[in-house]
């Protein structure tokens, strides 16, 4: 039975080995990041838990423009209380668990979450290999992003939440 909860400190260790089997070392939030993450933004960092074990995770700070900058991959601050972009810098499940509903879950956790606050879009960057599964989840594809974020080629997608 899949749990989804908001993150903990004490998830850390466990976060960075899943983002670290879904990411390349140059596209995975370090330690650090994460950390800043969990304290500023634990109000849109959640955690998907099976049996107790963490097994994905879903986080981004609400952002005051459409489009998600490089910048917000180490410069976080606490989200407003309502309003603004929810962003997702990183949605990642453990090889173990993909193809199982848990990115579709944690999606739809932090769209009902962002809703009851009343952000205006989710938005978010991915590489072009998963399109079609944002797609299918109502995201719009609005073009080759600006970001350069571990030096590949990022999409912007976003999805109007109001």
């Amino acid at each position: 039975m899949l749990k989804i909860r908001n993150v903990k400190m004490e998830d850390l260790p466990e976060l960075i080995v899943i983002e670290h089997l879904c990411f390349t070392k140059e596209e995975a939030a370090t330690k650090e990041a994460f950390e800043k993450r969990i304290h500023f933004i634990s109000d849109s960092f959640f955690v998907a838990e099976d049996k107790d074990m963490i097994v994905g995770l879903v986080n981004g700070p609400v952002i005051d423009h459409a489009y998600i900058t490089d910048d917000l991959f180490s410069d976080i601050k606490e989200n407003p209380v309502s309003g603004g972009h929810q962003s997702i810098l990183g949605l990642a499940v453990s090889p173990d668990f993909q193809k199982h509903g848990v990115a579709s879950a944690l999606l739809a956790h932090i769209e009902t979450e962002a809703s009851a606050k009343k952000r205006e879009t989710m938005t978010l960057t991915c590489k072009a290999d998963l399109i079609r599964f944002y797609e299918n989840h109502g995201y719009l594809n609005n073009g080759v992003s600006s970001s350069h974020h571990g030096g590949v080629i990022w999409y912007n997608m976003s999805k109007n939440l109001v």
